[in-house]
């Protein structure tokens, strides 16, 4: 690597938490105006390190440092670092929906007038200006809170242009997008990239860093196991500096007898929602509700787990006709609910594993009117052989798994009731490419093991690598149902996009 070309460059960083060394030794180079990938596990050490460049944390004292367009420097705050070029956009978008797209832009260097006032007029210029740069049909006097998820993250690249960047990093970017807002990103960062500004760019979507990276460097615990030109390599060559070992199988196909019918929704109808969604699932069997965001899959699957109330329709479990009303009766009959959201939804962040796991059973692992702890233990120390959770123990808080062990436990909980009906939004969301693997088996093995499964997913390749039938939807409505035999990405996209 020409050494000219290096923009920012990591020396033997360090850093340690309270029994935890999270970062021991890490090298990275970014050379001008190339997007480096940065991938490794949940709990690899990927985002210790970006916040560590960026001034959120601080390394350990007397461990390397960090050089940043030939300087040698170091961040007390992220503000430091911004000022000098480096900019991290975070996963949760750090704007102010408050104020409008050129306020957001120049927060904290807005213009003044001689007077002191703030300079509306040369501010709305200047911020329009970027837009025009980023080729933007952004009005900077529109308010942010107006604006869709993929819009502020292009205000959010604006800012950092209008900060000098250097070196832009960005922590899953596309976790709340669209594919066409995905696409919009990715025609951002390649303009980025003309205008010699640097990405580093944080994935767990494999299919990201062959589509919009230059080279890969791969971290595993916290240390440095690869760097690659992405031209180069295969996906089985990333995975195996991730995990270690090669990823055989990363779909596992369920391969249950299908038994008797288990749900049977007919008719279903939320005004503005869904409308007239029909279909069946039986024992044994995995089925995947596909749609672009907004198609109404999740709100679907909160209406027959009664978190909503269908305006009409009917839904039998097990051959029985039920009217839910709520989550606890929708509990109570034997449906559980992995949430999209695992850390707003499906999880007490600030309790332990256990207590986490046996938060749904509460009611029925009772002595004498206390919890029995000895009971909670003992689910806990099951489900954490079965789902292989990797945890220092019962007592570790869950804020402070990685995500993927934070996904299991969500599951831990509702398997320990032993549901008829296991529905699961977005199961691999945010998590590693071996964790997913984990995940997937952990789903054929719940329909092999007698629960019917309804799997909701954003992920083409996923949708069809777990599922025996996928009902695909658009704008609330079902537009196809196809078995595994029949299924291919082309007949799915058309049942979804409507080309």
């Amino acid at each position: 690597m020409n050494e000219e070309q290096i923009i920012l460059e990591v020396k033997n960083i360090s850093k340690t938490f309270p029994g935890v060394k999270a970062l021991s030794n890490v090298n990275l180079k970014v050379r001008k105006g190339e997007v480096l990938a940065v991938v490794g596990e949940n709990g690899a050490g990927k985002s210790t390190l970006m916040k560590t460049l960026s001034g959120v944390f601080y390394p350990d004292h007397g461990s390397g440092g960090i050089i940043l367009d030939g300087k040698t420097v170091s961040f007390s705050n992220p503000l430091e670092a911004k000022k000098a070029g480096l900019i991290l956009i975070f996963q949760e978008l750090s704007l102010v929906s408050e104020l409008s797209v050129a306020e957001n832009i120049y927060l904290g260097n807005l213009p003044r007038t001689k007077r002191g006032l703030i300079d509306w007029r040369r501010l709305n210029e200047m911020a329009g200006k970027i837009m025009a740069d980023l080729e933007l049909d952004i009005d900077p006097r529109e308010l942010v809170g107006n604006l869709s998820i993929s819009r502020q993250q292009m205000v959010e690249i604006a800012r950092a242009l209008s900060m000098g960047a250097k070196v832009v990093i960005f922590d899953e970017p596309t976790s709340s997008l669209t594919e066409a807002e995905k696409e919009i990103l990715f025609m951002n960062i390649r303009k980025l990239k003309e205008k010699k500004v640097s990405v580093i760019y944080i994935t767990h979507k494999m299919d990201e860093v062959f589509q919009i990276t230059d080279r890969v460097e791969v971290l595993r615990d916290g240390q440095n196991t690869g760097s690659l030109v992405t031209a180069e390599v295969q996906l089985e060559d990333i995975t195996k500096l991730m995990i270690g070992r090669i990823l055989d199988d990363y779909f596992h196909k369920n391969q249950a007898v299908k038994g008797k019918e288990v749900l049977k929704v007919e008719n279903l109808s939320k005004a503005g929602l869904f409308e007239n969604i029909s279909f069946s699932i039986r024992k044994g069997e995995v089925v995947g509700l596909y749609g672009l965001v907004g198609a109404g899959r999740s709100e679907v699957a909160e209406t027959i787990f009664g978190a909503r109330q269908p305006d009409s329709g009917r839904v039998w479990i097990n051959g029985k006709e039920v009217s839910i009303r709520s989550t606890e009766q929708a509990v109570k009959i034997g449906i559980g609910f992995v949430p999209e959201d695992r850390k707003e939804q499906g999880l007490v962040l600030k309790m332990s594993c256990k207590e986490n796991i046996s938060l749904a059973k509460l009611p029925w692992i009772k002595n004498r009117g206390f919890l029995d702890t000895a009971v909670e233990m003992e689910m806990y120390e099951e489900y954490k052989d079965k789902l292989s959770i990797s945890t220092p123990g019962a007592y570790q808080k869950v804020v402070n798994l990685s995500g993927g062990n934070q996904q299991k436990i969500v599951i831990a909980k509702w398997l320990s009731m032993t549901p008829d009906l296991l529905i699961l939004d977005e199961p691999t969301r945010g998590i590693d490419v071996g964790s997913k693997a984990e995940i997937h088996k952990l789903i054929a093995k719940a329909a092999e093991s007698g629960y019917a499964v309804l799997v909701i997913s954003s992920e083409m390749p996923e949708i069809i690598g777990v599922s025996d039938r996928i009902i695909a939807m658009r704008s609330g409505r079902v537009t196809g149902v196809f078995t595994d035999a029949e299924v291919t990405e082309t007949t799915l996209l058309k049942a979804i996009a409507h080309v």
